[in-house]
């Protein structure tokens, strides 16, 4: 009866929850500050290695696909119908619901495999962004001949505190705040990467580029050459991606007007300008650098040394954010999962509300332990294995096909019935087959390069 009283009064939902605020902008916020991210830092190199022609194509290809994919997916957050139907609240539920209990499982490997991942790729994306601010400043006062390397180790360990902190944050709906911070600051250090490049360019000191890319010659191999294109095609897709977290975009959706339509608008407003900042920032970069184009645009500049730390510091910023609005969904699943083994357990369960000045929280022990020692070991295999380019191209590689591509075409075709071996069913799956040859190429380069570093450089000794 009260529910019902809810319910009409517009306090609560159709699920019992309390009432979805968000709305297309808001969704496009989120996007913005997922994909906007460490993947847009490595696209100039991605650029460089597969040239003009290719690289713009590719570019194009991968937001043409997730917009596509992305607005199949819009569909399947309810079942069986996209506007009444019951809720999925996250992309797990989804699966499950089209696909059935064998896809659920894969689905749940991959994604959470990748949420993990992806807090390792962002620890190391600050570290490497504090460790330029200070290179900047050492060149800027001792020259460019002096000794400035430094480790990465302190500014992970820094990072990784300030994670635990935030990491008791309860849930992903209270993270609007921290989500439009980080997605203004993407812009920030996305337009200096470009500015930086433009007045490199302007200035006549632009490094010769080639439609085919990187050449071979005695500084590279055809061999690395093939392996190198391979990599960065991981790091285009995980730029591209932010498949992990689009059921808990959509779950912050009003449900007037309907989730599905919302959410498409989104997906392409994010998608356009998650490409219009890719293209600048890889085409401005590789045109300033040429074949030397560093793994991490920003680390190519010293000066002025107060931009390029500003540029640094808006990074650091949106990894902070970027950070949590990536973890919150798997912090959710395992809380879920522990709540369901132990539905009696005052460790588990039990919230004690807390005040913290004006602020009021709610203080849950299983949160703070587990929480705490998922950014414990997230930030030593960070420490462990530091390499920027490498690292973000596994990860975009590992969730390209399965979540971006398969999973939705597969909903989508169990969600309209579509029949198998007719035209439309065959284009489908012949879409899915070359995403599957992209990400098993990609993985093949990011593993390749990863260990090749690994010969190169001591477990937790890595200088910058």
């Amino acid at each position: 009866m009260v529910i019902t009283r809810a319910l009409m009064e517009g306090e609560i939902d159709d699920d019992g929850r309390a009432k979805r605020t968000g709305n297309s902008l808001t969704a496009t916020t989120h996007i913005i500050t997922v994909v906007i991210g460490a993947g847009v830092l490595a696209l100039a190199y991605a650029m460089a290695q597969l040239g003009w022609i290719a690289g713009i194509a590719t570019m194009l290809a991968f937001a043409v696909i997730s917009t596509f994919t992305y607005n199949l997916v819009a569909d399947c957050y309810r079942f069986p119908d996209p506007v009444t139907g019951k809720r999925n609240y996250t992309y797990m539920q989804a699966v499950k619901a089209y696909l059935g209990g064998t896809m659920y499982v894969f689905c749940g490997l991959v994604q959470y495999t990748k949420l993990a991942g992806i807090t390792v790729g962002y620890t190391i994306t600050s570290a490497t962004s504090l460790v330029a601010i200070k290179k900047a400043i050492c060149f800027h006062r001792e020259g460019q001949q002096a000794y400035c390397k430094f480790s990465n180790n302190p500014f992970m360990i820094g990072f990784g505190i300030l994670q635990i902190f935030l990491s008791q944050i309860p849930n992903f709906h209270e993270l609007t705040w921290l989500s439009t911070i980080a997605a203004i600051t993407s812009f920030g250090y996305a337009f200096i990467a470009s500015g930086l490049s433009l007045s490199i360019i302007v200035s006549g000191k632009g490094q010769p580029t080639s439609i085919t890319g990187t050449s071979i010659g005695p500084e590279l191999s055809a061999e690395d050459k093939v392996w190198r294109v391979f990599s960065s095609l991981g790091n285009i897709a995980l730029a591209a991606n932010y498949s992990t977290v689009i059921f808990d975009i959509m779950d912050t959706l009003k449900s007037d007007p309907p989730e599905n339509k919302q959410m498409k608008k989104a997906n392409v407003m994010g998608v356009t300008a998650m490409t219009i900042l890719f293209l600048l920032c890889s085409g401005f970069g590789y045109a300033a650098f040429g074949d030397h184009t560093p793994g991490n645009i920003l680390t190519g500049f010293y000066e002025p040394f107060w931009l390029v730390a500003l540029g640094n510091t808006f990074v650091v910023i949106h990894m902070i954010g970027a950070y949590q609005v990536m973890a919150q969904p798997f912090y959710r699943i395992v809380e879920m999962g522990a709540n369901m083994v132990w539905p009696e357990s005052d460790f588990i369960n039990k919230e004690y509300p807390t005040k913290v000045g004006n602020i009021r929280m709610n203080f849950n022990l299983f949160r703070l332990v587990w929480r705490t020692i998922f950014v414990i070991l997230s930030t030593m295999l960070a420490m462990a294995m530091p390499f920027f380019n490498e690292i973000l191209s596994l990860l975009g590689a590992i969730g390209f096909w399965p979540l971006v591509v398969f999973f939705p075409i597969q909903m989508h075709i169990t969600q309209r019935q579509i029949k198998k071996r007719t035209l439309k069913w065959c284009m489908f799956q012949l879409l899915s087959f070359v995403c599957f040859l992209v990400t098993v190429t990609a993985i093949a380069g990011s593993v390749h390069g990863i260990s090749q570093d690994l010969h190169k450089y001591k477990l937790f000794r890595y200088r910058q």
